[in-house]
């Protein structure tokens, strides 16, 4: 399937998974057995499943177990779900940070998505990853199956240091560091208002929003969604209307900085998603309110970056730390916010 194919699932409608042309030597063989030989990764019981439910197609007709195959038949394996997206490696520059035979360390721009899918199918980390690594295979879990290599994610519009493994040793050492919770992440952030206290732990599930399902929310009564934990301290503040402040995971939800900042009630500035694209502060004044919109001129994106990393080497047990500097928009944000200060 082409890697720009939208997919449009829709009720009753099935996908070609496998398209197979049977070779002129073939001797008759049960349908089964033909595909179970050729799909080796699929049971017989699953493939016979699919037969029975009217899913194989043999010259375009539903089919039985025991029909028998013969030369030259196509036989189409169709299910009710999009295939998996093809990987295409693309010349896309990376900056890199490290790298060895095991894992690398990237520094992902904004804009940039870390793998296919929800409607992108080019121009991802992955895309760039296999052209990096001459298309190079990944490990992946059946979990991780679209997302080879990442251990973890930051999103699309967030900025910073993602580490990749590039075989399955390193892939589980990585996983289960992530998973304990032992790595180190920690994220400079901008966000409006200013917070009272000094630093603070943000506890609160989160889940998505059953009325806005590319959102997400956080339920600080446990009552649902996944335990997520986040740390900030205040690095610098710009009274009256926005703060530098540092953030550290302990857990790594989707959208975990974004939700727990905006449910504290100071979202990133920036950030069309959480409610942060607009002044979240009282503009007493109308240069007060221009401010606001010229820290928002600079920062076209959540104002998140994943400046440091650390975790052990899977392999090595080598402790590694890395720190990416703000980018191109934060730092001019930053400046702007710190020439006010001055002047006002």
């Amino acid at each position: 399937m082409p890697p720009d194919t939208e997919y449009k699932v829709k009720r009753g409608e099935l996908y070609e998974h496998y398209l197979l042309e049977v070779d002129a030597g073939q001797t008759p063989v049960r349908l089964d057995i033909y595909l179970a030989q050729r799909l080796t990764h699929l049971s017989r019981s699953r493939l016979q499943l699919a037969i029975e439910a009217g899913l194989v197609l043999v010259d375009g007709e539903i089919s039985k177990c025991s029909q028998r195959v013969r030369p030259h038949q196509r036989i189409q394996v169709r299910l009710p779900y999009p295939p998996p997206l093809e990987l295409t490696p693309e010349p896309i520059p990376l900056d890199i940070y490290y790298e060895d035979s095991y894992l690398l360390v990237v520094n992902k721009p904004a804009g940039m998505s870390c793998h296919p899918g929800a409607g992108v199918y080019r121009g991802t980390l992955l895309n760039a990853l296999l052209y990096h690594l001459h298309n190079q295979p990944l490990p992946a879990t059946e979990q991780n199956i679209t997302r080879p290599g990442l251990v973890h994610r930051i999103d699309k519009d967030t900025t910073g240091l993602l580490v990749v493994a590039k075989e399955e040793r390193a892939y589980f050492g990585l996983a289960k560091q992530f998973f304990d919770h032992t790595t180190q992440r920690k994220y400079y952030a901008f966000v409006w208002g200013i917070p009272t206290q000094e630093r603070g732990t943000i506890v609160a599930n989160i889940a998505r929003d059953p009325h806005q399902r590319k959102k997400y929310r956080a339920f600080s009564d446990g009552s649902q969604g996944k335990h997520a934990i986040t740390h900030w301290r205040i690095i610098e503040r710009f009274p009256p209307f926005a703060t530098w402040i540092e953030c550290q995971l302990e857990t790594g939800r989707t959208h975990q900085i974004r939700v727990h900042l905006s449910a504290m009630g100071h979202p990133l500035v920036g950030d069309k998603t959480y409610e942060g694209h607009r002044p979240r502060i009282p503009l007493r004044s109308p240069k007060l309110g221009q401010l606001a919109h010229t820290l928002l001129e600079c920062l076209p994106r959540q104002a998140l970056h994943a400046y440091h990393l650390g975790f052990k080497h899977p392999i090595t047990g080598e402790n590694l730390v890395f720190e990416a500097p703000m980018p191109p928009d934060m730092q001019a944000a930053l400046s702007f916010l710190q020439q006010v200060k001055l002047t006002s």
